[in-house]
């Protein structure tokens, strides 16, 4: 079994920062590709972006391009998202998931191979 904890999350007025961290526990966790999702109020989840656990391969949605980075550090099991000028619509609950099956150099943007999910860490930006 593979625990994920995340925090970060707050009330930042729009063009500020946050930075979310999520760090993955378990006896049986070695190694997995890490995504980020958000479900905004009313919405579905959707994908935000991923990373290899190795080599930094990353996947973006083109909305968060240029303003939001994920990155990983392998030695803690932790993946973080620094998100930069954000938006009121960036507002939302934000997941933190674990592909523990995915080669370790490649990334996946559907949801439905992730197997294990944070609680969420909400993010409200206000203009």
């Amino acid at each position: 079994q593979v625990q994920l904890v995340e925090s970060g999350g707050g009330l930042v007025q729009a063009g500020g920062s946050l930075r979310l961290s999520c760090t993955a526990s378990g006896r049986t966790f070695r190694s997995a590709a890490m995504g980020w999702f958000r479900r905004a109020p009313g919405k579905e989840r959707e994908f935000v972006a991923a990373i290899s656990w190795k080599d930094d391969n990353t996947d973006y949605i083109h909305f968060v391009k240029g303003r939001f980075t994920i990155s990983i550090d392998n030695a803690k099991n932790t993946v973080y998202l620094q998100m930069n000028n954000l938006k009121p619509e960036d507002t939302a609950d934000y997941y933190c998931a674990a592909d523990v099956d995915q080669n370790i150099y490649t990334t996946t943007t559907a949801l439905w191979e992730y197997d294990y999910w944070g609680q969420g860490t909400q993010v409200t930006v206000s203009s």
